[in-house]
């Protein structure tokens, strides 16, 4: 056997794994996307989705979470990445530690956070402990979208921070330390390091954490429907409510495409904003 194929023979597994799991899969929803039952080319699923009473405020929930969460997420990974960063001991404990979540599935931490906030919940048994309550409080109810969001927001932030964390920390560790050095010998303060040292030439990793993390904000699901249920309608619960409740799968396929289109449109800004020139990177 000729040695130069050994690269394409080690990575064949993973092909086909992609083949049969991701390509076979995304071809089958497209397609069911836009034709009807009988295999007809037609428009009509999304026309359904459209008219949808529900479509637009998942829309919005959606964008709006990504919005909100994403944001929060960035700039807590980068302070806490400059943290590790500097850290002579204890580094590893504490990135161990600040990396659990990445280990808790999302129906997981929705339960976790269920647990907390529920009317027979720690919270509102620590509230009661201590006066500030007279009783159990209904938090998560249709009476407060606000609170129902909030609840969905921390549990985001708490849960899936950790995955920008990681990629940070690794970019970090590839800015050299020389630039520091220039730096400091030009009088800049750790402000100004920041600004122009640690942020430019941390882009390429910024850009990946953003496009991964903003993917995944577009397809949360179980968190919302643990903490939020029929009163937080979200795109991805739309989606499984049409698959699996309504039985129509064209539908489910249309906001499965939403999705996608939503995905692409925000990749597409980000290696926009985010690229680097070859020339410029490390």
């Amino acid at each position: 056997m000729n040695i130069k194929s050994y690269p394409y023979i080690l990575i064949a597994p993973s092909i086909l794994f992609l083949l049969a799991f991701f390509v076979y899969p995304f071809i089958e929803v497209f397609s069911q996307a836009f034709t009807t039952s009988n295999g007809e080319i037609t428009l009509k699923n999304f026309d359904t989705i459209f008219n949808d009473f529900n479509f637009l405020p998942s829309l919005k929930n959606t964008l709006l979470l990504a919005l909100v969460v994403v944001p929060v997420q960035l700039c807590m990974a980068i302070g806490m990445s400059l943290m590790i960063s500097k850290m002579k001991k204890g580094r590893d404990t504490v990135l161990y530690i600040w990396t659990i979540p990445l280990g808790i599935s999302d129906l997981a931490a929705g339960i976790i956070w269920l647990a907390l906030l529920d009317q027979n919940g720690f919270l509102n048994s620590f509230l009661f402990s201590v006066g500030i309550i007279d009783g159990p409080e209904s938090w998560l109810n249709y009476n407060n979208p606000v609170a129902i969001f909030a609840a969905i927001v921390f549990a985001e932030i708490w849960r899936a921070t950790a995955i920008l964390l990681v990629i940070l920390v690794s970019g970090i560790g590839l800015i050299p330390k020389e630039y520091y050095e220039a730096a400091e010998i030009f009088g800049a303060n750790a402000w100004v390091r920041l600004w122009k040292v640690t942020l430019p030439l941390l882009r390429p990793s910024l850009q990946t954490a953003l496009i991964l993390r903003t993917l995944l904000a577009f397809e949360v699901f179980a968190v919302v429907m643990i903490l939020g249920g029929t009163n937080m309608p979200v795109l991805m619960g739309e989606a499984f409510n049409w698959a699996f409740s309504y039985r129509d799968a064209g539908a489910a396929a249309a906001y499965a495409v939403v999705i996608l289109g939503l995905s692409v449109a925000f990749t597409l800004f980000y290696l926009k904003v985010l690229h680097v020139p070859k020339e410029a990177q490390i």
